[in-house]
């Protein structure tokens, strides 16, 4: 697709569907997976505009428009009410949540954090964790795993270490347990959310999200509370927090402003990569031949000896295969926004108030921007192939001036667990189907994805 299409001015107008279809059909669609509840024509057509509890909803597919609205119109652009009602009560006005000159501010706070040489010192840590799962299934003569499990749990380990210099004995089990437990109810949620309901609404799972963020939030907070009575100063996102300070008024931040921050790390962190890691061993059990090209890559690089930090980046192939896990599987598969005032985009006036949609999964399975795009095909990001597509074609980590500051850690982190514990693990399918995959804020298998495993020679 080389030119946006524009939106429409009509209900005729070809290159759009209007939905006329049944509020009550949608929400419950909501409830259940909001993933599912996409207007279906998402996947083809590159702008979709239906009405939904009185509001317009405008579906982004196409990558120009994309570009217009998160990259041309980002300040006019608000994360809205979607965002506020499903991770605000846990990540509060937190970088991933906040709009405006407070957003800016925290992000130049902790940009330090994640520049390349500061990245590149934290790649020994991502290894060692990888070798301490390693290690723990062989210990345990592990027969299966809960793939999804063990990537939390493992990724958790390194943000705990690489951000929080060892977390100050978090328990991390019951982290993993209480974002389950707030994720779950999501789909309630949105639903509430598009209705205008009242925050106080009850619904399935409330109470039990509720004690959730109350223990993550407290465990962070004394995280905080022990580093300000240690009097240390350390180089790592805690000590950034406590030591940053806007430009422009000279005011630091709270105790609950660094909780916000923690939080937007520790779930959005570790959550999506994660989620990438554990859909990309499914993805090469299924797959035995790029499994094989991807082990013969790391034994090429690494002489057959144990991984090392300087042969992170010359994992390229290994890279792609995760990059493609995450085409196929987007860990944050819907992107939305609120217009904060009128603009322009596609040559037609978008209202304030107007919802605007980036549906990632639908662009990242979309017919007129990928060959076969429900074929696993690493090859699809080779240096070649990625330049030839449209930037916006492809975005795991959102777009614009609000893309995940995370993502070069997440993909270092991604690449050092995947060389470690692929040449010492073999895990396989359990059955022929493939997992359904479904939105809780993020993209997860619906039930346990447990695999079998079985040390290699």
């Amino acid at each position: 697709m080389t030119h946006a299409a524009e939106l429409p001015s009509s209900s005729t107008t070809p290159g759009f569907l209007r939905e006329a279809g049944s509020t009550a059909r949608a929400l419950v669609a909501i409830v259940r997976d909001p993933l599912k509840a996409l207007p279906p024509e998402v996947y083809s057509e590159p702008v979709v505009v239906s009405r939904l509890a009185g509001r317009d909803r405008v579906y982004l597919s196409d990558p120009v428009l994309i570009h217009e609205a998160l990259v041309k119109n980002a300040d006019a652009l608000g994360k809205g009410e979607d965002v506020r009602r499903a991770l605000g009560p846990a990540l509060g006005q937190g970088l991933l949540t906040a709009d405006g000159a407070h957003w800016k501010w925290q992000r130049q706070s902790v940009a330090g954090a994640f520049r390349h040489d500061k990245l590149l010192a934290l790649q020994p840590a991502m290894i060692a964790a990888a070798r301490r799962t390693s290690e723990r299934w062989r210990a345990e003569r592990a027969e299966s795993v809960d793939i999804s499990h063990e990537m939390m749990r493992t990724t958790f380990d390194i943000i705990v270490e690489t951000m929080m210099s060892g977390g100050a004995g978090i328990d991390v089990a019951r982290v993993e347990r209480g974002i389950t437990d707030y994720l779950a109810p999501s789909g309630w949620v949105f639903a509430f959310g598009i209705l205008g309901a009242p925050d106080w609404m009850p619904y399935p799972g409330r109470g039990k999200a509720q004690a959730a963020v109350a223990f993550l939030r407290s465990s962070l907070a004394s995280v905080i509370t022990a580093r300000r009575a240690s009097g240390e100063t350390r180089q790592d996102l805690v000590g950034m927090l406590l030591s940053a300070a806007d430009p422009e008024t000279g005011r630091t931040m709270s105790d609950e402003e660094m909780v916000d921050n923690l939080m937007t790390f520790i779930t959005a962190g570790h959550e999506t990569t994660a989620l990438g890691l554990a859909w990309t061993f499914h993805l090469l059990a299924k797959h035995p031949a790029i499994e094989a090209k991807v082990l013969a890559e790391i034994a090429a690089v690494t002489g057959g000896a144990p991984v090392e930090a300087e042969h992170i980046a010359e994992l390229a192939y290994t890279r792609q295969v995760f990059s493609e896990a995450m085409r196929l599987y987007p860990p944050a598969p819907i992107i939305t926004r609120t217009a904060l005032r009128d603009i322009v985009l596609g040559g037609r006036q978008i209202a304030e108030g107007t919802v605007l949609y980036v549906p990632i999964h639908a662009v990242h399975h979309h017919g007129a921007l990928w060959d076969d795009p429900e074929t696993f095909d690493p090859d699809r990001f080779a240096p070649d192939a990625a330049k030839a597509r449209h930037r916006y074609a492809y975005m795991p980590f959102g777009a614009g001036p609000r893309v995940c500051i995370g993502n070069l850690f997440a993909l270092m982190e991604a690449v050092a667990i995947l060389a470690v514990l692929l040449p010492a693990h073999r895990l396989a399918r359990r059955g022929a189907s493939d997992p359904e995959a479904i939105m809780k804020v993020t993209l997860r298998p619906k039930r346990s994805l447990v695999m079998d495993l079985e040390a290699r020679a």
